[in-house]
C-alpha cells in the first residue's frame, strides 16, 4: 500500500531518489536517477499522509491521466507512472530553465519585454489547447522559460481533458485554482472554456508590466467572486506611459463576459507581436474603471452570475448514458458487490458508449473529528479509490468509460443523490442489504435513493441463483430489481 516517500537513496521501479527539490502542500518533488535513461528527471509524489487533501489525490490522479498523452516542446516529456496500489508517483523530464516567479522581484519589467513573454506563453497554450486540453492553472510558477528562451507549461493537476473525465468537477464543488489569476466562468464552476487561460495570462501580463495584480490579493471565494462584475483598474492610471495598444491587448484578455476576449491564442499572440496593427478601442484610452451604473447591472444581471451553458457538452442521448453504482467495500458485502457487478455487466453490454461511475462513501462521524489514516497507516481516500477500481477490473473498460470517486460526508445518501445531480446521471445501480432491525428503524441508503433521486434507480439484491450459473470464482447471488 502507497506510502510517503522520505528517504533518499530509494528505488522505486528502477528510479533512485537523489535530493527532494521541493515540498508543496499537494506533492512533494524528487530529483532521480534511472541506469537506463540519461535525460534530467524529476519524480513527482502527492501528499497522501495524515491530513492529506482529498483534492490533492485527485488532481494527481488527472495529471496521471493528461501528461502521458500530451508532446511537444511546450510540456515535460512524460516517463513514467507508478499506480495507487502500490506507490503513486509521476516521472518526467526536469525541463532546464527559470520559471517566471523568479522575475516577480524585478517587477515591472520593460513593455517589450513582457510582450515577448505573452507571445511565448500564449503559444504554448494554444499548442496545449490544440492537444484537447485546457490548463486552468496558468501562473509564474507554472511557466518555465528554458535557455533556448521557449515556454514549457508544467502542473497539469487541475487541467481539464476534453476527451477524459474530468474528476475534479465531479467530485468538488468548490471551484480550484490560484486565487488572483482565476477567471469569472471558473468561479462559477465552469470548467470546459479554453477562455480561462487566456484571463490568466491577461493578469500576469497586467502584474508583469505594473507591479500590480489587477484584482489584488484576495484569497476569499467572496472577495474572488466580485471578478464577476468588477473590472481592473485600467494599467494607464498607473503608468501613463502605458502603451494603449498593449492595453487593448490586456483589459480584452481581462473581459468578463469569455466571448468578449480573443477567440483564440494564436490571435492573442499575433496582436502581440503586431502591436502596431492593434484595432484600438475605446479600451486603450480608459483612465477608470466602469462606471458604478454598469457595474450594478452586472451585479443584479442573473446571466452574469450563473453558469453560461457548456458548449462542449453534447444533449445526452439515450445510447450513451451515465451509469453511476455505489458500492459498499465492507468486508461482509462480498455478495452484493458480486450482483451489482452483473448487473452493470449486462447493462454496459448493451450500451457500448455508456459511462461507468463507481462510487464509495467514506463516512464521516457528525461530531466526532475523523482521522485519514487507518489502523496501519493507510491512507483511507486511496484505500477505497483502489478498492473501486478492484471491483471494477473484470468489467475491463478503459479510462473513457470508468471512473472511481471516494464521496467523504455524514449522510451516505445525501452524498450519492447530489452527485448523480451535479453530473447527470442518468441511472444509478445501488446494493440493498438484507432486513435487519437497525434498517427498520433508521431506514436504509438504498431506500432513500431510490426514493429521491430524479433518475432511474436499480436496487440490486442479492439471492441465490444456480451453482451451475457463477463462475467459480464468483460469490454465486444476483438479482436485480428497478425503480424509474
Amino acid at each position: 500500500m502507497a506510502k510517503p516517500l522520505h528517504e533518499p537513496g530509494l528505488v522505486l521501479d528502477g528510479f533512485r531518489l537523489e535530493e527532494r527539490v521541493h515540498r508543496g502542500g499537494m506533492a512533494t518533488l524528487w530529483r532521480v536517477t534511472h541506469p537506463d535513461i540519461t535525460m534530467p528527471m524529476l519524480m513527482k509524489v502527492p501528499r497522501i499522509g495524515e491530513g492529506a487533501d482529498p483534492a490533492a489525490i485527485v488532481s494527481f490522479e488527472m495529471e496521471q491521466m493528461i501528461l502521458p498523452r500530451l508532446s511537444g516542446k511546450h510540456v515535460p516529456k512524460f516517463v513514467a507512472a507508478g499506480d495507487f496500489t502500490v506507490q503513486p508517483f509521476i516521472v518526467m523530464e526536469s525541463v532546464a530553465g527559470n520559471t517566471l516567479y523568479e522575475r516577480i522581484e524585478a517587477l515591472p519589467l520593460p513593455y517589450a519585454e513582457v510582450a515577448e513573454i505573452g507571445v511565448k506563453v500564449a503559444t504554448a497554450l494554444d499548442d496545449l489547447h490544440r492537444q484537447h486540453v485546457i490548463h486552468l492553472d496558468i501562473k509564474p510558477s507554472n511557466i518555465v522559460m528554458r535557455s533556448d528562451g521557449e515556454v514549457v507549461l508544467l502542473d497539469f493537476g487541475l487541467s481539464h481533458h476534453t476527451q477524459l473525465p474530468d474528476l475534479m468537477q465531479e467530485e468538488f464543488r468548490l471551484p480550484f485554482g490560484t486565487a488572483p489569476y482565476m477567471s469569472p466562468e471558473q468561479l462559477l464552476g465552469i470548467r470546459n472554456d479554453p477562455h480561462s487561460d487566456q484571463f490568466a495570462l491577461g493578469v500576469l501580463l497586467y502584474f508583469f508590466t505594473t507591479g500590480v495584480r489587477p484584482f489584488g490579493e484576495s484569497e476569499t471565494l467572496r472577495g474572488m467572486r466580485r471578478r464577476l462584475w468588477r473590472d481592473p483598474v485600467p494599467p494607464r492610471s498607473l503608468r501613463p506611459d502605458y502603451p494603449p495598444a498593449l492595453q487593448e491587448i490586456v483589459l480584452r484578455c481581462l473581459e468578463i463576459e469569455p466571448a468578449w476576449r480573443y477567440p483564440t491564442m494564436a490571435h492573442l499572440a499575433f496582436d502581440l507581436s503586431h502591436q502596431d496593427q492593434v484595432k484600438l478601442t475605446a479600451r486603450s484610452e480608459r483612465l477608470r474603471r466602469d462606471s458604478l451604473g454598469t457595474v450594478l447591472r452586472r451585479r443584479f444581471n442573473k446571466n452574469m452570475t450563473t453558469p453560461w451553458p457548456k458548449a462542449e457538452l453534447a444533449v445526452q442521448h439515450s445510447s450513451a448514458p451515465i451509469v453511476a453504482v455505489a458500492i459498499d467495500l465492507a468486508e461482509g458485502s462480498a455478495d452484493i458487490k458480486y450482483a451489482l457487478r452483473v448487473t452493470a455487466e449486462r447493462i454496459l453490454a448493451t450500451l457500448p458508449s455508456a459511462r461507468l461511475a463507481c462510487l464509495n462513501v467514506l463516512k464521516q462521524g457528525r461530531i466526532t473529528i475523523d482521522t485519514t489514516l487507518d489502523e496501519s497507516g493507510h491512507n483511507k481516500h486511496v484505500d477505497r479509490m483502489v478498492g473501486l477500481q478492484d471491483w471494477a477490473s473484470p468489467l475491463r473498460l478503459g479510462n473513457r468509460r470508468l471512473t472511481v470517486h471516494v464521496l467523504e460526508a455524514t449522510d451516505p445518501a445525501a452524498a450519492i443523490l447530489e452527485f448523480a445531480q451535479s453530473n447527470r446521471v442518468d441511472h444509478i445501480l445501488i446494493g440493498a442489504r438484507q432486513e435487519s432491525l437497525m434498517r427498520k428503524l433508521l431506514g436504509s441508503v438504498s431506500a432513500k435513493v431510490a426514493a429521491e433521486a430524479s433518475c432511474t434507480v436499480t436496487v440490486v439484491r442479492p439471492t441465490y441463483i444456480d451453482a451451475a450459473e457463477k463462475p467459480a470464482s464468483r460469490d454465486d447471488r444476483a438479482a436485480s430489481k428497478s425503480v424509474a
